[in-house]
């Protein structure tokens, strides 16, 4: 899952990044409200989720909020207010948030509801797949290949949900980068081909026959 942070003091913005990155998301840092919403204008399919502050240089992100929701961008929000009263936090719910949470607050609690608000998204999306004796379960992380538990990097749990969710898709590796990795990783990386190698090497096949499979010159496809 990948998260757009839009938060002006850039010493917590850098510390929410950090933080969900160990938690396993890939995260995008911005810090006025301007840039943000030309970012989810133009890439919200991009982003699973936005953690918006409300008050923001250039634009604030209340009207954020609302521009955003009025292009029928449907990502949910979880805004951030340094104000605890009942005005403003009906003003951020009223004007399309799905979730507060005053500063200061404790990062265990943000990525409680993170993972709460994921939980709900428009479509039922399965919280456990399973193909190829491959079954990953998003709700504990845990993988198993034959009945027997793999351990993965949190790179490589992420790359192998992402397959797992576009069975007989081709994938470039632009795509998978734009998921995984932030805005600003570099693109001619073979950081992508890295982590399939590694997939391969965990999830072989006793026919022979790959899971992983190359489509030269895009990208890869995970078997249907």
């Amino acid at each position: 899952m990948k998260i757009l942070v839009i938060e002006d003091n850039e010493k917590l913005a850098k510390g929410l990044k950090s933080g969900l990155e160990s938690e396993g998301f890939a995260v995008d840092a911005l810090f006025d409200g301007e840039s943000g919403q030309s970012r989810l204008e133009n890439c919200a399919k991009d982003y699973d989720l936005v953690v918006l502050d409300i008050m923001l240089p250039k634009v604030s992100g209340l009207d954020v909020c609302r521009n955003i929701r009025a292009k029928n961008i449907n990502l949910p929000i979880l805004m951030l207010t340094a104000k605890d009263t009942t005005d403003d936090k009906i003003s951020g719910l009223d004007f399309g948030a799905d979730d507060y949470m005053i500063k200061p607050f404790s990062f265990d609690e943000l990525a409680a509801r993170i993972r709460a608000l994921l939980r709900r998204p428009p479509t039922t999306i399965p919280s456990e797949l399973d193909r190829h004796g491959i079954n990953l379960s998003s709700a504990t992380r845990k993988v198993t290949y034959c009945g027997e538990e793999i351990q993965l990097t949190l790179k490589e749990y992420g790359l192998l949900e992402f397959f797992m969710r576009h069975p007989g898709q081709v994938l470039s590796r632009e795509q998978i980068l734009g998921s995984l990795w932030d805005f600003a990783f570099d693109s001619f990386s073979n950081v992508v081909d890295v982590h399939v190698k590694n997939l391969r090497n965990k999830f072989k096949k006793n026919d022979g026959k790959k899971l992983f499979e190359t489509i030269h010159g895009v990208g890869y496809r995970f078997k249907e």
